[in-house]
C-alpha cells in the first residue's frame, strides 16, 4: 500500500509493475509512478499520470492507453513503469473524478494533459480578513448587578 494526496492520502494498492499487470473489472482512481532514482532512492515513487475509470479493465491498459507512450518515455523502458489503484468505497464517478483532480493539482504529473491548481481566487469566494486577536488578554471584572 502506499498513501498519495494531501493530508493523510489516499490508501492506494501498490505499487505494481504495470507490465504484465491485469487490470480487474472495477471502478477506481489509478495512478501511474516511476522510480526516479531507482539506485540511489529505490523506495522513492514519482507520480507521472493520474485517472480514473469506471472500469479499469476498459481504460487500455497497461500499453495501449492513449499516454502509454508518455510514461515509457519518461521511465525509460515500459519496465520501470508501476501503477496503483484506489477503489472508492461507496464512492460515485463523480468522487473519483475528484480524487483525481485532486492528485493532478498536488502531484502535476507530467503525462497529464490538463494539469489543475490548488489555489483559490479572490473573485471565487470574496476577499476576507479576520480581526486580529494578537493583542493582549484584558481580564474582565466580576459582572455588576443593576
Amino acid at each position: 500500500m502506499i498513501r498519495l494526496g494531501s493530508l493523510a492520502g489516499y490508501p492506494f494498492e501498490g505499487p505494481r509493475l504495470l507490465g504484465g499487470w491485469t487490470p480487474p473489472s472495477v471502478p477506481a482512481v489509478y495512478a501511474i509512478l516511476y522510480k526516479p532514482s531507482p539506485d540511489k532512492k529505490p523506495e522513492r515513487y514519482a507520480v507521472i499520470y493520474v485517472d480514473h475509470s469506471d472500469d479499469l479493465s476498459t481504460a487500455r491498459l497497461p500499453f495501449r492507453h492513449p499516454r502509454a507512450h508518455c510514461w515509457i518515455e519518461r521511465a525509460g523502458s515500459r519496465w520501470k513503469i508501476y501503477i496503483c489503484t484506489y477503489q472508492v468505497a461507496g464512492g460515485l464517478r463523480s468522487h473519483r473524478e475528484m480524487i483525481a483532480n485532486e492528485l493532478a493539482s498536488v502531484y502535476h504529473p507530467r503525462c497529464n494533459s490538463r494539469q489543475y491548481d490548488q489555489s483559490w481566487k479572490d473573485q471565487w469566494i470574496g476577499e476576507y480578513s479576520a480581526p486580529s486577536t494578537t493583542g493582549p488578554l484584558t481580564p474582565r471584572g466580576p459582572e455588576k448587578e443593576s
